[in-house]
């Protein structure tokens, strides 16, 4: 992956020569510019720090990214991703504008302006993917990251789900939490690669990789 070590920090190499995204450090070397990746802003970042390996996204990977944001973890991948293509869901319409400014400048970058829990609606827009990226700190999250999966994930594709211990009980210990919805993933077919713990970059989260069982 196009994932590098800056300064004893992790970094990709910019697409947009000279602009920072979210007011992230630019480093030159080597006659190329990275990008330095905060993984207290960009959870994939924490999750790699932390030691995530079986994550394989290359330059033409296809990926969509639920609950997209402004665009901070988008724009890494973007780097990573050079001849890829990212569709990128977001609810929020006054978010989601910030997203369209990224993709203005970045053209890997597909903006959608939609709800993860109904694939559906964006059925015809997106492609199937190498990477279905969840990120949507709701309830369902689980159910939504899978019904995501079985729509748009290609066979040998892969997920990852950020899972937000707090958006599924504020009463349940995270623990208990991750490992019932470990559990869901199962039992919906997947097998769990990894699962990597967050903190001390973000408080109870966790992040599962998982592969779907055709």
């Amino acid at each position: 992956m196009n994932i590098y070590l800056k300064d004893n920090q992790l970094a990709t190499e910019n697409l947009v020569v000279g602009t920072s995204v979210y007011g992230e450090q630019l480093i030159k070397s080597d006659n190329k510019e990275y990008r330095i990746w905060n993984p207290t802003r960009s959870k994939l970042a924490a999750s790699l720090l932390n030691g995530m390996e079986k994550l394989d996204i290359s330059e033409s990977s296809k990926v969509l990214y639920l609950g997209a944001s402004t665009g901070t973890t988008v724009s890494h991948i973007s780097d990573i991703i050079k001849d890829g293509l990212i569709y990128a869901v977001e609810f929020s319409p006054v978010t989601a504008k910030k997203l369209v400014r990224l993709a203005n400048q970045r053209t890997n970058i597909a903006p959608i302006l939609g709800d993860a829990t109904k694939p559906k609606e964006y059925l015809n827009i997106v492609e199937k993917v190498d990477l279905v990226y969840c990120d949507v700190a709701q309830p369902t999250q689980t159910e939504l990251f899978v019904k995501n999966m079985n729509i748009f994930a290609k066979e040998d594709g892969k997920g990852l789900l950020m899972l937000k211990a707090r958006s599924i009980d504020v009463v349940q210990k995270p623990k208990k939490i991750f490992k019932e919805e470990e559990k869901k993933l199962k039992e919906k077919g997947f097998t769990v690669l990894e699962k990597i713990k967050l903190e001390p970059y973000e408080k109870d989260h966790i992040a599962f990789l998982v592969e779907k069982n055709f």
